[in-house]
């Protein structure tokens, strides 16, 4: 009995020895817990944070361009359409003001949103106080005024932000300012207090809560100057740290923290800046309690001490069995040590299986699958596992299952590993294609004697492609070089002799000479598309103006009737007189016409008809601009649905070698997308295809807007 007690006491103190030492651990370490709790934080302030960041610095760059816009030579029509462009295109931008160098203001407009507003609303004395200390500042650099009380926004979002024109520009220089409501700014810092032991500090690029900020802190922020300050020195050191646009965590003690309304734990306070490329004009701070930590410690701590209790009792109940049987406890714990290693490998061996990209099937002696890997479990009937592999892929094509079936049956013949390579087996979809091996298991037991590895090749193909056409692109800019060079040249050489003729044959008025003038005119078209061809690779803003689409389509039709005539086709126009004027570059819109209405008529055979439409057309959403929409439709042979996506595409194209260069239509797209625009296909095979434009109007001026005289 005494050699019993012996080991079991032994044993129990060895356990309690164990056990004071985690504990002691984690209640020495909860130093280390805080820090990486700290670091969590500040991790999560930063994801929110730098959205923000990145708002603002886009807000910074886009006041400035508007200040180099006005600096451009140019007049007040075209800075009134650039700053309405601006204004527009920004939803959180309510109103913009431009002011001379002598502080009048030249120009103010009013974002559609707001229009019904009170003027006093949009048009606050701080955008001329903003505008002022503007003058005074660097130029490039941003002045951000005070919060707007009674905004439209509600109070304390609404900021004037102001920099300086510079000052050799045309008028003189002088000062852009623009009404913002930064409440949209800032709302991804809401998602870091999704916690509720999560405060949330927002101060102002002049130093004071912003809204968003707790109430609390606010409310102690205001007592700062007061003596009950002193009760939240941890809060006054954070704010310091923040006005002089640091980074980094902070401390905050229990006692303060629980004042704080942060429970009965210490905080940790993490904070970094908000920066205008450099200039520190926010920042924010999160202050977190530690509460959940120490409740973790607590569970943590109870928990370990159950299991030390339950471990005890389970190994004194083993140890006597132990004593009172040691053969059969050797045998035992020999035969514990051999299941243990199993189960091990087994579980190492089914999270490899289980982590591999690759699909893998396990086939027993009978040819049924007795395991699947985690890659081809989604894609298998729930009732694979036990099934043959005919029934596993019950869509796949008869003659592909038997080809595995026979693979299988060829490795555990031989004994070695069968392959397949790139095999179009269509297991799943039509377009499947595998890498397949057979490998049979030299040990194998009863339910697993051949692994069947099937490896989908559908995402190197896809990464194929997308490197095939990356390549293509690559090449747009060589080979608009060269054809510049290569056509510019004789096109020029043409135009000259075409010119000399006309004044030959006495101008216009001769028979011959409306022809000849045709051709300088088309030359020179085919100059602009040149040069056009030339930005295909650099995107370019177009320049657009006032274009009414009648006389555009009005001087493609007679071109359009003769190609008509000639293909023996039934060209139709129907575009209404009222249509409003477009936003456009005449010449890129009539390219762009003709681009779409030729190749319409390439599509279709003789007799075949194409139809231009136009009409007007309303977005939806209270945002949307308004639009015209064109329609050009034929009813010619149609564009597969594999291709559809690929029209756009620099040098693809459905026309037979030497009909067609593919680049027409990636024209097309790159004019309409910079104009603003959306361009769209819907084609069918055998019953033709419609090709949808939807292109800005000009804007109108509104009561809103002035200028300066």
């Amino acid at each position: 009995m005494h050699r019993l007690l012996a080991p079991l006491l032994l044993l129990i103190l060895a356990l309690a020895l164990v056990t004071g030492g985690a504990v002691s651990f984690i209640q020495r370490d909860r130093q280390a817990l805080v820090d990486q709790f700290a670091r969590d934080r500040q991790a999560q302030l930063e994801e929110a944070a730098s959205g923000v960041a990145r708002s603002l610095e886009d807000l910074g760059d886009n006041l400035r361009f508007a200040s180099e816009l006005l600096a451009q030579p140019g007049s007040t029509g075209d800075h009134h359409n650039e700053l309405r462009a601006l204004l527009e295109s920004v939803g959180q931008y309510r109103a913009i003001a431009v002011h001379g160098p002598d502080g009048a203001e030249r120009l103010f407009l009013v974002d559609r949103k707001s229009r019904h507003l009170p003027r006093e609303s949009v048009h606050p004395p701080a955008l001329a106080d903003t505008a002022r200390q503007a003058r005074e500042a660097p130029a490039g650099y941003v002045i951000p005024s005070y919060p707007i009380e009674g905004a439209p926004s509600g109070s304390g979002w609404m900021r004037v932000f102001a920099t300086r024109i510079d000052s050799e520009a045309p008028g003189g220089g002088g000062t852009v300012a623009i009404l913002v409501d930064t409440e949209p700014l800032f709302a991804p810092l809401r998602m870091v207090t999704v916690d509720g032991n999560t405060r949330l500090l927002l101060l102002g690029a002049h130093g004071m809560p912003a809204p968003m900020s707790d109430p609390g802190l606010v409310a102690w922020h205001r007592r700062m100057q007061e003596p009950a300050g002193a009760l939240v020195s941890g809060l006054l050191a954070l704010e310091e740290r923040m006005r002089a646009g640091a980074s980094g965590t902070l401390r905050i003690p229990e006692a303060e923290a629980q004042r704080l309304g942060l429970g009965l734990a210490d905080a940790v306070a993490t904070f970094r800046p908000l920066r205008m490329r450099g200039e520190a004009s926010w920042s924010v701070a999160t202050l977190s309690s530690t509460s959940a930590l120490r409740s973790h410690e607590r569970t943590l701590v109870l928990r370990l001490s159950l299991a030390a209790l339950l471990i005890a009792v389970f190994l004194v109940a083993f140890g006597t069995y132990v004593v009172l049987a040691n053969r059969r406890a050797v045998a035992l714990s020999e035969s514990r040590r051999h299941a243990a290693r199993f189960a091990h490998l087994h579980e190492k061996t089914q999270k490899i299986l289980d982590h591999i990209p690759t699909g893998i099937l396990a086939l027993s002696h009978e040819g049924r699958i007795s395991g699947v890997n985690q890659a081809l479990r989604s894609r298998l009937p729930p009732s694979a596992v036990g099934s043959t592999l005919p029934e596993a892929f019950p869509t796949a094509p008869a003659a592909a299952v038997q080809r595995l079936v026979a693979l299988v049956a060829s490795a555990r013949a031989l004994g070695v590993v069968r392959s397949l390579h790139g095999e179009p087996l269509s297991l799943f979809t039509e377009k499947d294609q595998y890498n397949v091996h057979s490998v049979p298991l030299e040990h194998g037991d009863g339910e697993v004697s051949t692994l069947l590895v099937l490896e989908d090749l559908s995402n190197v193909r896809m990464l194929e492609d997308q490197l095939l056409r990356a390549e293509k692109l690559a090449t747009v800019g060589v080979l608009a070089a060269g054809v510049a060079h290569e056509i510019g040249t004789p096109l020029g050489i043409i135009r000259g002799h075409a010119e000399y003729m006309l004044k030959k044959v006495g101008g216009v008025e001769h028979p011959q000479g409306r022809g000849l003038n045709a051709i300088v005119t088309q030359i020179d078209r085919v100059s602009r598309i040149i040069r056009q061809l030339l930005d295909l690779s650099r995107l370019q803003p177009a320049r657009a103006a006032a274009v009414p689409l009648v006389p555009v389509v009005r001087g493609l039709q007679e071109l359009l009737d003769v190609e008509a005539e000639r293909r023996h086709l039934d060209f139709e126009l129907d575009v209404p007189e009222r249509l409003p004027c477009l936003a456009a570059d005449a010449d890129q819109l009539q390219q762009v016409l003709l681009n779409l209405t030729l190749n319409a008529c390439d599509a279709c055979s003789a007799g075949g008809r194409v139809k231009l439409s136009a009409a007007a057309f309303a977005g939806s959403g209270a945002q949307a601009l308004e639009m015209v929409e064109i329609r050009i439709q034929d009813d010619g042979r149609g564009i597969a649905p594999e291709h559809l996506h690929q029209v756009f595409d620099p040098f693809f194209t459905t026309k037979k070698r030497g009909q067609g260069t593919g680049l027409g239509l990636s024209v097309v797209a790159q004019i309409v997308r910079n104009h603003g625009g959306q361009i769209g296909v819907d084609s069918e095979p055998g019953r033709g295809t419609v090709v949808t434009l939807r292109w800005p109007v000009a804007a109108a001026p509104n009561w809103e807007e002035r200028h300066a005289v």
